[in-house]
């Protein structure tokens, strides 16, 4: 059987997002394999007024999980140091969760520190040493760009590797 996850990094400017495929055995349950789908970022113009960027995340994600169909969608948590940019980021993770409760995808959230510790061994990772394991883990030539999508890619790949999130959601579709 095969589920399919879809990473996203959120972000008002940047929205990044990954889908994966993962190939799991019927018989054994045992997770087989892991191949690339789709990664991209959806963008807002800056100088758009909030409520505008806010509708276009809203009608992009819907387009994607239309075209995508995942069983399971994977948000990495928010972390930040500047409040402002928090809060940008916090309403356009609303808009995010809002749509995927629409269409009915499951929803778990991971923290960095999760996200480095399951592709590196370690939390305390750089960016450059999860984006290699992005590419290793899926087989790519180079590193998926831009990081926004990277990011979203290696929280889907987080979910991979952590069997009780694969079968603890059954497949939706």
């Amino acid at each position: 059987m095969k589920k399919i996850i879809l990473g996203f990094d959120p972000g008002l400017a940047i929205l990044g997002f990954g889908a994966i495929e993962c190939q799991i055995n019927d018989k054994t349950q045992e997770q087989e394999a892991v191949s690339l789908i789709d990664f991209g970022v959806i963008k807002t113009p800056a100088k758009t007024e909030l409520g505008k960027r806010l509708c276009i995340i809203y009608d992009d994600v819907n387009q994607l999980l239309t075209h995508i169909k995942p069983d399971l969608a994977i948000v990495e948590k928010l972390f930040f140091y500047r409040m402002a940019n928090t809060i940008a980021v916090a309403q356009a993770k609303g808009v995010l969760l809002l749509v995927l409760a629409q269409h009915q995808i499951p929803l778990v959230e991971f923290t960095p520190g999760q996200v480095k510790k399951a592709l590196t061994g370690h939390g305390n990772a750089d960016k450059y040493q999860v984006q290699q394991a992005v590419a290793r883990e899926l087989n790519l030539t180079e590193i998926p760009r831009p990081d926004d999508a990277a990011d979203a890619l290696a929280v889907a790949l987080t979910a991979w590797f952590d069997p009780d999130i694969m079968f603890q959601y059954p497949l939706s579709s």
